[in-house]
């Protein structure tokens, strides 16, 4: 999860690689990071608008993409602490690009619509944790599976997702165990779910995520940054006894060299390359248990 040691590795980081705060901003403006994340190839044709989505406690404001034509598999992506901005509208919206009808969710829905940021402003920068905690702490393991469930009957509602194909999930730093969650809630719904440097994956609470696998049947993607697993290396290990011991298929890797929050192309130590290789290997999974 995002806190003070994670922030000193990112400060190191930047110190190594020379990269201000200023260089920072002006690579991640709106306009650039569609230009940072690889073309799609032979991309389909998309449509994308902003909708609002009923959920039991009012309506969540959310990004949706899919390709023009067709019906498809549909996938719900939950954002990283800092929720919904152009970063993850632009993943979503290259997901739909090879071929899924895609739901970007604001999880701060109840507090704030649209992004609760300035741009170029991350959670290492003064005053920020102050700012996004007050939303982070009106979320909880009930708010995840009712807003999942909400999600998901909308999706179904859509002409352009194909009902009799599962849904597919992704989440990022404190999202990746919502994935967990909502598949276990939804075993007969959820075929494939993603976790991108997620915290608190396998604790030692009574609710911990790694306790609800043998009620799920979706196939798993976890992605751990190195980072986070020298200060948890348990995890990893909770989590593969847990899969093996459901009979539940779960890819389970620390992707070298990486640190936490990787993954989003607006992330200060974003690293191009292992999450590319997260993102093939999150295609695979889709196109293996979505299909």
């Amino acid at each position: 999860m995002c806190d003070e040691l994670t922030n000193r590795d990112v400060e190191e980081y930047l110190g190594r690689n020379r990269l201000s705060r200023r260089d920072f901003s002006k690579r991640t403006a709106g306009a650039a990071i569609a230009m940072l994340l690889p073309p799609v190839a032979n991309a389909l044709d998309v449509v994308e608008r902003e909708v609002m989505v009923p959920t039991p406690d009012g309506e969540a404001d959310c990004y949706f993409v899919h390709p023009a034509e067709g019906s498809h598999a549909a996938v719900i992506v939950w954002p990283d602490i800092m929720s919904i901005r152009p970063a993850f509208r632009a993943m979503g919206k290259r997901l739909a690009e090879s071929g899924y009808s895609v739901l970007v969710v604001n999880p701060y829905y109840r507090t704030a619509r649209g992004r609760v940021l300035p741009e170029g402003k991350t959670f290492r920068d003064p005053g920020v944790r102050e700012l996004l905690m007050p939303h982070a702490q009106t979320l909880s393991p009930a708010t995840c599976v009712s807003d999942g469930r909400a999600f998901v009957e909308w999706l179904d509602q859509q002409p352009s997702v194909d009902t009799a194909r599962k849904v597919g999930t992704t989440g990022y730093c404190m999202t990746g165990s919502y994935v967990m969650r909502l598949a276990a809630a939804m075993p007969d719904r959820i075929g494939a779910g993603g976790s991108f440097h997620g915290g608190g994956l396998a604790t030692d609470s009574e609710d911990s995520p790694h306790l609800l696998v043998p009620q799920m049947k979706a196939g798993f993607l976890v992605a751990i940054a190195e980072n986070d697993d020298q200060r948890s290396p348990e995890e990893k290990t909770r989590l593969r006894e847990a899969f093996d011991a459901a009979g539940v298929e779960a890819e389970i890797e620390v992707y070298a060299g990486t640190l936490h929050g990787w993954c989003p192309p607006d992330s200060a130590v974003y690293n191009e390359a292992q999450a590319e290789r997260a993102w093939a290997r999150l295609l695979a999974l889709f196109e293996r248990e979505l299909a």
